[in-house]
């Protein structure tokens, strides 16, 4: 990157990026749940990177912020420094799936430009992260996905875990135990409109698993056509 941004400013934008993906205008109260800070605070921060020059922030008055190019692209050299770092410190160094994502926060805002290509060489250049997540490209773009969440799928779909939304490590531990990692192929069989769980059963096994919204709604899927 060529100008000089705090850490600070770097979790802002990451965290914007990420919220982004479920409206186009990201709320002041959103950020502050997410980062766990006042919305005073955010409202500070927010209002100074929409004054940068040039600007990270479109910032609207009681309508959001959304990213400008230059934010998305800051913004995105995170995110890759991020998960390209989990899987290093899985596939070289051993760390399960739920240990990975505290020790990227800290990494991901050090690390030089020569060690990411390292990382990256060292990994064969991968599209995804250890929870399934894309790692933007060296030049910054994101690559495509087509998935849908586990909450939308109904009997008879079948599907391959994609990627998990959620970093918090009690949560990828359920799921491993579970066995619904990346990757992992399953059919549903039996939804319930009153209280939206969901019943599927992984390829392979003859056990079913009952599944809330709390984790319907953080696991995304690849709808297969047919059931392999």
């Amino acid at each position: 990157m060529g100008r000089l941004i705090s850490d600070t400013v770097e979790d802002y934008l990451k965290m914007i990026f990420d919220l982004s993906a479920e409206t186009d205008r990201v709320s002041t109260g959103m950020i502050a749940d997410a980062l766990n800070v006042s919305p005073a605070s955010v409202t500070d921060m927010i209002q100074r990177l929409a004054t940068e020059d040039p600007p990270l922030l479109d910032y609207i008055k009681h309508q959001g912020v959304a990213l400008t190019d230059e934010g998305i692209k800051i913004a995105l050299e995170i995110i890759r420094h991020h998960r390209l770092i989990e899987l290093f410190l899985h596939e070289v160094l051993g760390y399960s799936w739920d240990q990975v994502h505290a020790e990227a926060d800290r990494l991901e805002h050090v690390i030089s430009e020569d060690f990411e290509e390292r990382v990256a060489a060292v990994l064969g250049d991968p599209l995804r992260g250890l929870h399934g997540k894309p790692i933007p490209t060296a030049s910054l773009e994101m690559p495509d996905q087509n998935t849908s969440y586990l909450l939308d799928m109904r009997p008879e779909q079948h599907g391959v875990i994609h990627s998990v939304n959620d970093d918090d490590p009690d949560f990828l531990r359920y799921l491993e135990a579970q066995g619904l990692v990346p990757g992992a192929k399953f059919s549903i069989v039996d939804f319930s409109p009153y209280d939206n769980n969901l019943r599927l059963r992984l390829s392979g096994q003859d056990q079913e698993i009952v599944l809330g919204m709390g984790v319907t709604t953080q696991v995304q899927v690849e709808v297969l056509d047919f059931e392999s």
